[in-house]
């Protein structure tokens, strides 16, 4: 990674959100079309890191630590993907920024999926352009929970927020990864210590409230797709046991006219395992025709 833990940390901006104290960062060309970058659960936007240089070159870059995440507040309650969505247009706001596009993954799907209803329904989001999808449950009957997960939705979900620990992060993460390319204890140590941050790691079994809103929100939110086929894209890493090969093999029967790129040897997180080609295919899809 081009950029240090400590770097990335001292770079900070922040902004209120509803009382609350969110960590956000720019980049990249700040004269180029703004590209909103939305990351997964159970991390944050250091996710991006790996492919911020390449994708800074041809965009101005915005991402937040969602609340619950990262470097940002983390309550003891209150969250669902509306919210996050809220925090996202705030963001947005707080950056004076009008047209942008975005490029989401995991739990970030699902802030995508309401941006994209909301731009259908009431134009709240008119400046939204194109989408980018990562690997995440765009489609909740192709989601294929992990154990932490289903332990963390199920009425003993509280006792994830007691016993939860490095080891056990570690050893449930590293299964979402490919076989080639999963994270190294260094790596590890770096995910969870912004999860751990301001004991974010005691409160995941809440943030997973957003497999309810999917399931909730799943016509709407397809609907959306359907009717944005032609601004929309996902690259997929086919490997992940979660969202991989059976969820992309879905998008193209349920959207057959928007893009699609198949990773066949990584698996949950492409943007960390393969960040050339995702940042590549990224821009091919975000770059205007001549």
């Amino acid at each position: 990674m081009s950029v240090t833990k400590q770097e990335w940390r001292y770079s900070a901006k922040h902004f209120e959100f509803q009382g609350h104290q969110i960590a956000y960062w720019t980049g990249g060309d700040t004269n180029a079309r703004p590209l909103l970058l939305i990351h997964g659960f159970p991390t944050c936007a250091w996710d991006w890191v790996p492919v911020w240089e390449t994708l800074g070159a041809k965009h101005h870059l915005i991402a937040c630590d969602m609340l619950g995440f990262g470097l940002s507040d983390k309550p003891r309650s209150g969250y669902s993907i509306h919210l996050q969505t809220d925090l996202q247009q705030a963001l947005l706001a707080h950056l004076s920024i009008g047209e942008f596009d975005a490029l989401v993954h995991d739990y970030g799907v699902s802030v995508g999926q309401e941006l994209l209803a909301r731009q259908q329904e009431v134009s709240s989001v008119a400046g939204l352009g194109q989408m980018v999808f990562l690997n995440g449950g765009i489609f909740p009957d192709q989601h294929r929970p992990v154990l932490m997960q289903k332990i963390g939705v199920s009425p003993f979900g509280f006792l994830l927020g007691l016993l939860n620990n490095r080891d056990l992060f570690g050893k449930s993460f590293s299964q979402v990864f490919g076989p080639q390319t999963k994270p190294d204890e260094r790596e590890l140590d770096e995910f969870w210590e912004f999860i751990a941050h301001k004991n974010g790691h005691r409160i995941m079994h809440k943030l997973l409230h957003y497999i309810a809103d999917r399931r909730t929100h799943k016509e709407r939110w397809e609907t959306a797709l359907v009717a944005a086929q032609d601004k929309i894209g996902l690259v997929n890493g086919a490997l992940d046991p979660v969202s991989g090969k059976h969820a992309y093999d879905k998008w193209r029967d349920v959207v057959p006219n928007a893009r699609h790129h198949l990773i066949e040897t990584v698996g949950h997180y492409p943007q960390v395992e393969a960040p050339e080609q995702v940042a590549t295919k990224a821009l091919e899809w975000l770059t205007p025709e001549a």
